[in-house]
């Protein structure tokens, strides 16, 4: 299976493939997300250790159970060859009505069909008022156009 565009990136589809990346989490679409990674793609994201699809599946299923009306900006940061790095920030709720944002950084590495392969994420979450949010489009579903991305935004 091969997932367009392909390594090695420039930097216009490594902003493609960020774009396409954050349209599908948006989705909150485990398995359309998981069809993105190599079938033993290894993810580290947080303190948790994930390998294979099976296992993105399932921990997407939890994380969006717990992080509710989830909303979420990646932005392109750097990329060589096969290899993408991105920073990013997602708005949610928890079950009580508590809003977080939270911050992260993402390294991933492609294999020669475009399937990530490997992913890093480094997450902080901080509580937010409902007042402070930023993301504020119909979800689930992609950002909109009108919605600009992270490039001027201070975090």
């Amino acid at each position: 299976m091969s997932r367009p565009p392909l390594p090695p990136f420039t930097k216009e589809t490594a902003a493609q493939k960020v774009r396409m990346a954050e349209d599908a989490w948006n989705s909150r679409d485990p398995e359309r997300v998981a069809l993105g990674y190599t079938e033993d793609s290894r993810w580290r994201n947080r303190s948790e250790f994930l390998q294979g699809r099976a296992e993105i599946v399932a921990f997407l299923r939890r994380k969006w159970q717990k992080e509710l009306n989830y909303r979420l900006i990646k932005d392109l940061w750097a990329f060589h060859n096969n290899r993408i790095a991105v920073r990013f920030q997602y708005e949610w709720h928890d079950a009580k009505g508590q809003w977080h944002r939270s911050y992260g950084n993402e390294q991933w590495e492609f294999d020669e069909q475009g399937l990530m392969r490997r992913r890093e994420a480094s997450i902080n979450d901080v509580e937010i008022a409902e007042q402070d949010r930023r993301f504020h489009w119909a979800a689930p579903g992609p950002r909109p156009a009108d919605v600009p991305g992270l490039g001027e935004s201070p975090f």
